[in-house]
């Protein structure tokens, strides 16, 4: 024995290889990433992210501009010290500034305004301190309309045509030519993240304003509702027509936008279920994220290079060996193989002389206190309940009628006559786990409406806020989803820099460009942290978007999917993908000192190379972990039941770029992963599923079963060749006409619209009169009018010519018809003869 208790030839105590054993397949805690998936990270990240970086010097610039206002007002500039009445009104002396006609006093109001929704920094010792002021003043500032004031600031600052035509004869537009705009998002931003968090009293008055809120959020603001404003400045922006907007803000803006007025995923699960109730429908019983959150992460599958390594370590190390060749569970520990000469074989008898009396209830109690070797832990039976759907039933009755009885019988599923008993108990067992989703619910009342568009008549829609949205979103929809992927292709750390793509660095490139080494390793950092934070929003933005269509219509929600899908969004997200993801996933563009509010409270020390990573300790980036798991999300919803899309997957090559993913240790993540590749994998062949035995058995582990559904063989009717474009097509069809039948999207023919022929009705129609014409009316009555002669017997005899001619061919017509019933007739009478 040596020094540390070990045997000759440095052989490992027992102890040590099971927990090698419990390392290497994923059963160690530690390894795995602590992510918990939420609907936004914490208040205070989400707070920082909204500035870079390189906005930092304007943070002095709100100081000055309440200083000096607060002078003008005859008062002390100490926030804190005012009085409750005082501090309401200079906030409504700050909003008759935002009504001024100059310009500079309105920012200066405005960033004024901005300083105290900061939480008045300059005047407070701790981030919790001004976390709390925050929360005060921003409650101050919704109560007297500031929000409503700054939602009309900006219509006009994204209409100021001048700073468009300044930024677009710039060679590099950069961070002052969106300043104004800027100062307004950044109130706009933190009134709607403060009142998102805002933690409720017990008097109701704060949910009530949360409710209210909501509401406004919601609701039509002016000509438009807030958020299709804001999707329409991304369209702008990517159109090259104001290449000066701040892209960042504005997309975070219409994420939390969103996820305030529609809700997260709380408000998803709820209104599920009252919809499923409201349609007679059974409640879910398992949640998906609370399911996956109960899971432990896997092993990723072993790469080539992986098996090279370790067959090297085989041959290196023959006391600790691994079958290479047989994969193994991705949860259950691998097989240990010792020599036979070790001196750690007894100690394996033992134990396993143990555990079989441990089974059979015999173990004696063991003379001194020394514990038992524990056991390792493993989840007992699968995650989740199986589902059947309507279709499946339906297929499995027809196949075995056909085969047993000779005939399929349409509709029925209740009859059983002529087959044999295990049929009788198959069709019991997949009714008892038979589930219909709402979007069946919904398609299949739309199939009644389109065969019985009389007896079914539309029933009233009710205008919750999803509709108010989509209702919004639908005559531009498409073009706002090709904004989007466009800025999502811009941020993605695949894409390569080109001279015809969009320029999403603007509001954060300086006007100077560094010149010290720290300068440009501060910048590098702060232009992949914006680009990160795009990311993160834009992904944020299309899911909550399609989960709360799905929910409210599911022709919504393929409406939106079918313009993704024609945008190219699935090789999108699979380029997003082909990269280092895990490198990705621990990424480091952060500099904590830098971030707001700790870069101006207290002193600061002084930025070195070393100090830019003081206080960063976690293994994970947040923002990038939540974005991997909401764009596989995306996919997964793009491509479930559709298989043309499905095939899509495997001819992008899909599988090799999915399987590297399953490299981060996140149970979330690597279910989703699993999900894309069991859609394809009857696809891929078997030699792919021959040498993927690993990935498979994680797929049969950890991803919800359908009972008659063989994906692991690939012998279904849905593997062989089809029509692709005829089910887009379909869909397409079906979608169309939802959408002109509900919102009257296209117009509809003139043949088929009635004419009004009543001269009341068609004089007394009101006409909308344009500016032009009421200013020159005298002159049109004069030269179309009073100096205009009218033959009016000329006209009188053209309309009774054109009556005549009418009369004649009518006549025509019907002496042909006449004349060809006649011929008929003749020529029967001639074949019978």
């Amino acid at each position: 024995m040596d020094a540390n208790g070990n045997g000759r030839r440095g052989i490992p105590k027992l102890k040590d290889i099971l927990g090698q054993m419990q390392d290497s397949d994923g059963g160690a805690d530690s390894q795995d990433l602590d992510f918990i998936y939420d609907d936004a990270d914490c208040h205070a990240n989400e707070i920082a992210e909204l500035y870079s970086y390189t906005e930092q010097p304007e943070f002095q610039l709100n100081v000055k501009a309440f200083e000096d206002l607060m002078q003008d007002y005859k008062l002390k500039p100490s926030w804190q010290s005012l009085s409750e009445s005082d501090r309401k009104s200079v906030v409504m002396k700050l909003l008759d500034h935002l009504e001024f006609l100059d310009k500079s006093m309105r920012m200066k109001a405005a960033r004024c305004l901005l300083y105290l929704a900061q939480g008045c920094w300059a005047e407070v010792q701790s981030d919790e301190e001004q976390q709390q002021w925050a929360y005060e003043n921003v409650l101050l500032l919704y109560k007297c309309g500031v929000f409503s004031s700054f939602v009309e600031l900006l219509n006009i600052e994204t209409e100021n045509n001048t700073a468009a035509t300044t930024a677009l004869r710039k060679l590099a537009v950069s961070l002052a030519d969106s300043t104004d705009l800027r100062v307004i998002l950044s109130v706009l931003y933190v009134i709607v993240e403060v009142i998102r968090v805002m933690p409720e009293d017990e008097s109701g008055k704060i949910k009530a304003l949360k409710e209210n809120f909501r509401a406004e959020l919601g609701c039509q603001n002016g000509d438009e509702v807030l958020a299709v404003k804001l999707l329409g400045m991304v369209t702008r922006f990517c159109s090259g027509s104001a290449p000066h907007f701040p892209m960042k803000k504005v997309l975070l803006l219409l994420w939390k936008v969103i996820l305030v007025s529609l809700g997260g995923m709380d408000v998803l699960r709820n209104v599920k279920s009252a919809y499923r109730e409201k349609a007679g429908l059974s409640q879910m019983k398992e949640d998906t994220m609370e399911v996956a959150r109960t899971m432990r992460a896997s092993s990723p599958p072993a790469s080539a290079a992986d098996l090279l390594e370790a067959q090297n370590q085989k041959r290196n190390n023959r006391i600790f060996r691994r079958s290479l060749m047989k994969q193994s569970s991705l949860d259950e520990p691998m097989g240990v193989d010792l020599e036979p000469n070790d001196q750690s074989d007894d100690e394996m008898r033992e134990i396993e002389e143990r555990r079989a009396l441990e089974e059979a209830g015999e173990l004696p109690q063991p003379p001194s206190p020394r514990p038992l070797t524990p056991v390792i832990s493993r989840m007992k039976g699968l995650p989740w309940a199986p589902k059947v759907r309507q279709k499946d039933l339906d297929q499995f009755l027809e196949s075995t009628r056909q085969k047993f009885v000779g005939f399929p019988l349409l509709g029925d599923r209740d009859s059983l006559a002529g087959l044999p008993q295990p049929i009788h108990e198959g069709v019991k067992v997949l009714k008892q786990h038979m589930y219909t989703s709402l979007a069946e619910v919904q398609v299949q009342r739309e199939e009644e409406l389109a065969r019985n568009p009389v007896s079914n008549p539309e029933v009233d829609v009710p205008l919750t806020p999803v509709e108010v949205l989509y209702q919004a979103m639908l005559p531009n929809l498409p073009q706002y989803m090709i904004a989007l992927l466009k800025i999502l292709l811009a941020a993605a750390p695949t894409s390569k820099a080109k001279t015809d793509s969009i320029n999403i660095m603007a509001d954060v490139l300086p006007e100077e460009m560094p010149m010290t080494v720290l300068q440009s390793m501060e910048l590098g950092i702060d232009v992949n942290r914006h680009k990160e934070i795009i990311v993160k929003a834009v992904s944020g933005i299309l899911l909550l978007l399609l989960k709360h269509f799905k929910l409210n219509h599911v022709y919504q929600f393929e409406f939106m999917s079918q313009h993704l899908v024609f945008a190219n969004c699935i090789p999108l997200v699979l380029k997003f993908f082909n990269q280092n993801i895990t490198a990705y996933v621990g990424a480091k563009n952060v500099i904590p000192i830098l971030d707001f509010p700790s870069c101006i409270i207290g002193d600061q020390p002084e930025l070195t190379t070393d100090s830019l990573e003081i206080g960063d300790y976690q293994r994970f980036c947040w923002r990038n972990m939540f974005s991997c798991i909401n764009l596989l999300r995306i996919l997964n919803k793009l491509t479930k039941w559709k298989h043309s899309r499905i095939m899509m997957l495997v001819v992008f090559k899909s599988a090799p770029i999915l399987k590297r993913t399953l490299k981060v240790r996140h149970a979330m993540m690597q279910l989703y992963v699993l999900k894309l590749l069991k859609m394809q994998t009857k696809y891929l062949g078997r030699q792919w599923r021959k040498s993927n035995m690993k990935t498979m058995s994680a797929i049969y582990q950890k991803v919800r079963h359908r009972l008659n559904d063989d994906w692991a063989f690939g012998n279904d009717l849905d593997a062989r060749p089809w029509d692709f474009q005829a089910e887009e097509c379909a869909l397409r069809a079906c979608v169309d006409r939802f959408n002109n039948r509900r919102y009257n999207v296209d117009s509809k023919d003139p043949e088929f619209e009635p004419v009004d022929n009543c001269i009341t009705s068609v004089l007394g129609r009101p006409v909308e009169l344009t500016e032009e014409f009421k200013q020159h009316y005298e002159v049109w009555l004069q030269q179309e009018v009073f100096q205009a002669s009218v033959d009016w017997d000329l006209l009188l005899q053209g309309m009774a010519y054109a009556v005549r001619i009418s009369d004649e061919e009518t006549n025509v017509d019907t002496s042909e018809t006449k004349n060809s019933s006649q011929e008929s007739e003749l020529k029967a009478v001639a074949s019978k003869t």
